[in-house]
């Protein structure tokens, strides 16, 4: 997993028609530098859509860091009260920013990076389009060395001359576009860093360059940048403006990838839901069709006989009542029944342990006296009704009930 670290030019540059050159750093998870250079914005659509993160340097001169103290509010409502609170400091409408807050420090300050909206909008897009999977944006200020009483900063050059960057704290900095005058570059960076110590990162080139005219220029101190002060510093700015775009940041990317699974998802429970209801309904048409064609057979055995129950019970009711008629008993009369188990109770040892005789629901339930047979005794007869094609439950201990075996569930 990589992180694609773009240093874009200043906005000022960009307008006068120079090429727009971005240093660009290609790191793993653990920091380490895979690939540096420098292109246009255009041609790193490749490393742009293979990285898992695109983290933009927003050059320091298009980026202001308002440091005030703002009430105890929450997210969202800060978020809703930060154009009244920066209205006073910012040239223009603050809606037409992109406005970002640091957290508030045990003073309640904070600090509130502004930036152009519609220039965001822009730079954000492009990364969208060439396929970014994630993008975070930066303050290059923030992103330079941390030094606590001392100033950080960088001379960065472009393509219209030198980006100064700086940093005075933990949440405040500063940058401009100078032109391309090293010594008059060292003067202005010297004037904006007051009396503290000056710590200015600059390329081996440019050191040996600088060095005889940083000489003359108290507590001014160059060291060779390297793009770990970068790689670093954008890992511990804490504060991201992409978020503050809304759904035209990269959280619009991140839709976008999953469009086409979801419609995909979408169209396979359309599916399945269409085809659960098909064989429903054909289920649903047998069905009927099975209904109507007993209804028929029924009616075509019974014409005069009105239905008042489902076809089969009715049927099977007219059945026993017309061998009962002829005076033949069904399997689970109650005759029938008891001259079954009578001749079964042959096989016990004892006659008389029957303490109350029950026909419900076509069965026999007996109730035994206690302590008159044993399990053995229980197995005979129970063998000897299975004989009989009869069924032996004991549901509690000393009741037994005596069906046939079909209505027993046995065959």
């Amino acid at each position: 997993m990589t992180t694609l670290i773009i240093r874009y030019p200043a906005k000022a540059s960009v307008d006068s028609g120079a090429a727009q050159t971005c240093a660009f750093a290609l790191v793993g998870d653990g920091g380490n530098l895979l690939q540096q250079g420098a292109a246009p914005l255009g041609n790193l659509g490749d490393m742009v859509a293979a990285a898992r993160r695109v983290t933009l340097l927003l050059a320091a001169s298009d980026t202001a860091l308002l440091r005030m103290k703002t009430p105890p509010l929450s997210g969202a409502k800060l978020k809703a009260a930060l154009p009244a609170l920066v209205e006073e400091q910012v040239l223009g409408d603050p809606a037409d920013c992109v406005l970002a807050a640091t957290a508030a420090d045990d003073e309640g300050m904070r600090t509130v990076a502004v930036v152009q909206r519609a220039w965001l909008e822009v730079l954000v897009k492009a990364l969208l389009a060439q396929g970014a999977q994630a993008v975070s944006v930066m303050p290059s200020q923030l992103c330079l060395p941390f030094q606590p009483g001392a100033v950080s900063a960088a001379l960065v050059p472009g393509d219209a001359g030198f980006d100064l960057v700086m940093r005075q704290s933990q949440f405040e900095g500063l940058g401009m576009t100078l032109p391309a005058q090293p010594q008059a570059a060292l003067q202005t960076l010297r004037v904006l860093a007051g009396e503290q110590p000056v710590t200015l990162y600059v390329s081996a080139a440019q050191r040996a360059q600088l060095a005889p005219l940083a000489a003359e220029i108290a507590h001014l101190t160059l060291e060779e940048d390297h793009w770990a002060h970068w790689v670093a510093g954008a890992r511990s700015a804490g504060l991201d403006l992409a978020p503050a775009l809304g759904n035209n940041g990269a959280s619009a990317r991140a839709w976008q990838r999953w469009r086409w699974p979801v419609r995909i998802a979408v169209l396979a429970v359309l599916i399945n839901v269409v085809g659960v209801n098909i064989e429903w309904m054909r289920l649903k048409g047998e069905a009927k069709a099975v209904s109507q064609s007993m209804t028929q057979t029924f009616k075509s055995v019974y014409p005069k006989e009105p239905l008042v129950a489902a076809p089969l019970e009715q049927m099977q009711r007219n059945i026993r009542l017309a061998k009962a008629s002829s005076g033949e008993a069904g399997g689970d009369e109650f005759v029938t029944l008891s001259a079954a188990f009578g001749e079964a109770m042959n096989v016990l040892p004892r006659k008389d342990i029957i303490a109350s005789l029950e026909y419900k629901d076509h069965a026999l339930l007996i109730k035994v006296k206690p302590n008159t047979v044993d399990g053995t005794a229980v197995q005979q007869l129970r063998a000897a009704l299975a004989g009989r094609k009869l069924d032996m439950q004991e549901p509690v201990p000393g009741a037994w009930k005596i069906q046939p075996l079909s209505a027993g569930g046995k065959s």
